[in-house]
C-alpha cells in the first residue's frame, strides 16, 4: 500500500478529519491532502516531509519509524546505497593487473647503479678541491589569515504596546519555509519548523525575543504594523521587541 493511501487509511481509523489533523499539527489541509495522494513535493525536501509525518503519527496511533521507512523506501532521493554512489564514482571499479617484472631487468639495473656510485666515491676521493654549497634559507611564509565566522545578528527594539497594554507579533513564512524559536517574558512559547503558507502570532505585556534561520523568506507584523525584513534569505538573526 503506498504511504499516502497508509496515512489516509490510518487518519479516517482514528476518527480524523483532515482538517481536524491539519489543527492538531499546524500543517496545512492542502498540504495534507497532498500527502494523502503520496505527493511530497510541495513540503520542502526531504527533511520537511519526514518532520510533517513525525508531526501526523501520533495523532493518527501509527509508529513514526514505520512512517520515515515507508517514506525512504518510495521518496527519499538520499535513500542510496554507498556502493551505487562509489559505482557512480569509479571507486570499485577493478584496477587493471600490473605485468610482473623479470628480476634480470632489475638485476642489471642494480648493478649498473653499484658501479656508478662506486666510481663517484673515486672520483671524490682524488679531488683535491672540496666545494662546499652554500645553502640559501627562504624566507619563512607569513602566517594566513583564518577568518571568523559572522555572529548571528542580535537586535533589539523598543516598542509602545497597544491599547491593552501588550505587544502583539505575528510571523509568516510568506515565501519559504523557516526555523523559528520565540521566547516570551521568558517563557518558551514554541521551538520548531514554521512552513510557506503559515503564520504564527504571539502576545506579551513586557518582551518578546526571536530567533529565526531564514529571516528573508519572512514577514513579521507588529501590533498591525508590517515591519521591514529582519535580514536576508537563510540568515539567522535574534531580536527582542520590548515595551516602553
Amino acid at each position: 500500500m503506498p504511504l499516502g493511501e497508509f496515512l489516509r487509511a490510518a487518519r479516517e481509523s482514528a476518527g480524523l478529519s483532515i482538517d481536524e489533523l491539519a489543527e492538531s499539527t499546524s500543517i496545512r489541509p492542502g498540504l495534507i491532502r497532498e500527502i494523502e495522494k503520496n505527493n511530497f513535493i510541495h513540503c520542502g525536501g526531504d527533511t520537511y516531509a519526514r518532520g510533517h509525518l513525525r508531526n501526523i503519527a501520533p495523532k493518527i496511533s501509527v509508529d513514526v519509524q514505520t512512517l520515515i521507512d515507508l517514506f525512504n523506501e518510495e521518496h527519499s532521493t538520499e535513500a542510496r546505497t554507498i556502493h551505487d554512489m562509489l559505482v557512480e564514482n569509479n571507486v570499485t571499479k577493478f584496477a587493471t593487473e600490473r605485468k610482473s617484472l623479470s628480476w634480470k631487468p632489475l638485476a642489471i639495473a642494480s648493478i649498473v647503479i653499484l658501479a656508478a656510485i662506486a666510481g663517484g666515491q673515486i672520483i671524490i676521493s682524488n679531488s683535491k678541491t672540496m666545494v662546499t654549497p652554500t645553502v640559501t634559507e627562504s624566507p619563512t611564509p607569513p602566517p594566513i589569515a583564518t577568518p571568523t565566522a559572522e555572529p548571528t545578528p542580535k537586535v533589539e527594539a523598543t516598542v509602545v504596546p497597544d491599547a491593552n497594554g501588550e505587544m502583539k507579533l505575528t510571523i509568516a513564512a510568506t515565501r519559504g519555509n523557516s526555523n523559528i524559536d520565540v521566547v516570551v517574558d521568558g517563557k518558551h512559547l514554541f521551538k520548531g519548523p514554521i512552513f510557506q503558507g503559515d503564520s504564527k502570532s504571539f502576545s506579551a505585556p513586557t518582551s518578546i525575543s526571536i530567533y529565526v534561520s531564514n529571516a528573508g523568506d519572512l514577514d513579521l507584523t507588529l501590533n498591525g504594523t508590517a515591519l521591514a525584513p529582519l535580514g536576508e534569505r537563510n540568515q539567522e538573526v535574534r531580536k527582542t521587541f520590548r515595551s516602553k
